[in-house]
């Protein structure tokens, strides 16, 4: 099965780049695994995932009560497709999932989707901050046993 590993974030601002880092890391343990790194949202990632059996899209989430590095696991067909959109930047995954069936795209068949709870998603800098970083090894290695990678 062709799986794609999907890093999400920006990797220069601070902790919103460890869906990236993540992906990394996952890939470093599993060579023969497809991985991107992308910055990208929505509608774009269309042209990334289609083709693929199976996808994990790894991304950052800020939550009021969780902590940095606190892991979520959302399934696809628990995210509702927006309905009512101004611009394609409004398109979020479900959304962009929906289009690209029904315009017969050949999308995942498998998705999982891990949301790893952030601090700082506003302070430009290339690396976590601490509390975060000192985590990646341990959510890296949930996903590997979730995912059976």
């Amino acid at each position: 099965m062709n799986t794609l590993i999907l890093g999400i974030g920006n990797p220069i601002l601070t902790d919103d780049g460890v869906g990236i880092k993540i992906a990394q890391r996952l890939k470093e343990g599993n060579p023969e695994l497809e991985m991107i790194e992308t910055s990208e949202a929505g509608i774009t990632l269309l042209d990334l995932i289609v083709g693929y059996k199976r996808l994990i899209i790894i991304d950052s989430i800020k939550t009021e009560k969780g902590k940095p590095g606190d892991l979520y696991k959302l399934e696809l067909g628990h995210l509702k497709p927006s309905k009512d959109f101004s611009s394609s930047h409004g398109i979020g995954i479900a959304t962009a999932f929906e289009l690209g069936q029904r315009m017969g795209y050949s999308m995942p068949k498998f998705v999982s989707i891990y949301a790893v709870n952030i601090k700082n998603n506003s302070t430009f800098g290339e690396e976590c901050t601490e509390a975060l970083k000192e985590r990646i090894p341990f959510i890296a290695k949930q996903i590997i046993e979730e995912e059976r990678l």
